[in-house]
């Protein structure tokens, strides 16, 4: 779901990540801000899976994710930042110390 679909499509990077939060949804961005919000602020979620990938369409964005799921949900579901990268995929849990 685009946040465009959510009317949020002039929201704040924080309104956003707010929202996710509410909805229990986890943000997708190519937007290193959401990682620097959410390590500031000391928050346990929502996660964020910035893909550093950029020219992406979106179903190589969906196959993308279909592909590094298995390796990041359980820390998805537990509140995480996800980097993914043409070579790697790290992650750092919530919140971050």
């Amino acid at each position: 779901m685009h946040v465009g679909d959510l009317g949020l499509s002039t929201a704040t990077d924080a309104g956003i990540l707010e929202r996710a939060r509410t909805d229990g949804r986890a943000c997708v961005t190519l937007d290193a801000d959401f990682h620097a919000i959410l390590a500031v602020s000391g928050a346990s979620g929502p996660s964020t899976i910035r893909v550093r990938i950029e020219g992406l369409d979106a179903d190589s964005l969906a196959t993308l994710l279909r592909t590094i799921w298995p390796q990041i949900e359980a820390d998805v579901q537990r509140g995480a930042l996800v980097s993914v990268d043409a070579s790697s995929v790290r992650v750092r849990v919530l919140p971050i110390e």
